[in-house]
């Protein structure tokens, strides 16, 4: 029997069928390398990668192992105060760190968490967010496998996808939209400029100014609230009933302008409303959730589970979209959809432009292994980006299809990324935003 088999073996290789065994072989050899007496990789240095190369201010981590080639990045971008986060990664996190096992993440996580004492900040997690998915990208490297296989495997083949469509006028935003739909997405955000105003999200046309007690530019909440109702209308007419509408308020109304809003908006039947409210104003919530039926998304701001918790628990939005650096990180954010899950709230992460590509695969990871994904983001990466960051997400059709290689599948050619620093300039605040209020002076939230 033993020499009918290697004779069949023999023959097998001599008329070309031996590949046919590879896939066999290789999965014994990687299990082979997974599981032979090797030592527990230990951290070896913790570095920060600095770029601008579509503008906003992107910070990555890199965490260097012992092992010779072992590596993994993580996102750690917070564009509106940038240089702090770089130092809070390299005075703060590296020192506690260095020497320590890269297996164990979720103690890294929370004994880095404590080590601050005063806890939920933005520029810590954000420091935290990119070592805690640069160990994840460790322990994908390590494996041989994508992030999303280590969390479980995939939910579904690909992550349906919102564009930004946007304008002056209504007309301009129309036909960004139908140019998406050209393309295949079947969810479109829509924005319009308000004229002669510091609207969000939009370029806005000229109109006679209105009388401000100052120069600074200038914002009044009611006419949003006029401009993105009619938006609204106009779109469902001319798009049709096929298309789904997102809109974001961008908590710029007061909390009951918040409220008639969403009333208003329930007959545009949208797919969701995003940030109607600051994180300040949460319990009007319930006021809107009592008076209709409008899905809310709300989170983009969110710092701690003291924000999202009973948002979740009490089912007063529809959406969690918590920015994942923002929050920790891909491990914290995991726990964030398991919740969500629970109460039958769904997914829909922050992505904009001021999101690293290691970030956006970490989104689109939560996505593919969250049972209650509900959509996701999409900000396209320019040129530049896409040759510093190799492995970006691949779109197509409106989908975001995520990276099939080991850990995120994102390599960064760390001599391109250092041609474009941050542009250290007065005029544009070191990335930070700028002030924008009414017409008696007093500064809007943003």
């Amino acid at each position: 029997m033993s020499m009918r088999r290697r004779d069949l073996l023999k023959s097998i290789g001599g008329v070309g069928l031996l590949g046919l065994a590879a896939p066999v072989v290789r999965a014994q050899e990687q299990l082979a390398q997974a599981t032979r007496a090797m030592p527990t990789p230990r951290i070896k240095d913790i570095s920060v990668i600095e770029c601008a190369p579509a503008g906003a201010r992107l910070t990555v981590v890199k965490i260097t192992t012992d092992q010779d080639g072992l590596y993994g990045y993580g996102c750690a971008t917070f564009t509106q105060r940038a240089d702090l986060v770089k130092p809070a990664v390299e005075r703060y996190l590296k020192p506690f760190l260095l020497g320590k096992t890269t297996d164990r993440i979720e103690d890294i996580w929370q004994s880095c968490y404590d080590s601050s004492y005063w806890k939920n900040g933005p520029v810590l997690n954000n420091a935290l967010s990119g070592v805690d998915q640069a160990l994840w990208d460790i322990k994908g490297r390590q494996a041989g496998m994508p992030v999303y296989q280590l969390a479980g495997g995939k939910c579904r083949e690909a992550v349906d996808c919102y564009a930004h469509a946007d304008g002056p006028e209504f007309a301009d935003v129309v036909s960004a939209a139908k140019k998406f739909m050209a393309q295949g997405f079947r969810n479109v955000r829509v924005q319009v400029g308000l004229p002669g105003m510091a609207g969000y999200g939009s370029a806005h046309g000229e109109a006679p100014p209105l009388k401000a007690l100052h120069d600074k530019p200038l914002f009044e909440p009611a006419y949003q609230m006029r401009r993105a109702l009619k938006l609204l209308e106009v779109c469902r007419t001319e798009l049709g009933d096929e298309v789904e509408l997102l809109h974001d308020m961008h908590e710029r109304l007061t909390p009951n302008q918040a409220v008639q809003f969403c009333k208003e908006a329930e007959k545009f039947r949208m797919f969701f409303l995003e940030d109607p409210l600051s994180p300040e104003d949460n319990e009007y919530f319930h006021q809107i959730r009592s008076q209709c039926s409008t899905p809310i998304a709300m989170g983009e701001l969110f710092n701690n589970p003291h924000e999202w918790q009973p948002l979740i628990e009490q089912r007063l939005i529809d959406y969690i979209r918590v920015h994942v650096s923002q929050a920790g990180g891909f491990s914290p954010a995991r726990k964030i959809a398991i919740l969500a899950e629970q109460y039958g709230v769904k997914t829909a992460w922050h992505g904009p432009g001021d999101v690293s590509p290691v970030g956006h695969m970490a989104n689109i990871t939560l996505d593919i292994v969250s049972y209650n994904f509900g959509i996701q983001e999409y900000t396209p990466f320019n040129a530049v980006t896409q040759e510093i960051f190799k492995g970006c997400p691949v779109m197509k059709d409106g989908y975001f299809w995520v990276n099939e290689k080991p850990g995120w599948g994102i390599e960064i050619d760390e001599k391109l990324a250092a041609k474009y620093p941050f542009i250290d300039s007065p005029n544009h605040l070191n990335g930070g935003w700028g002030e924008i209020r009414r017409r008696d002076g007093t500064v809007i939230k943003q």
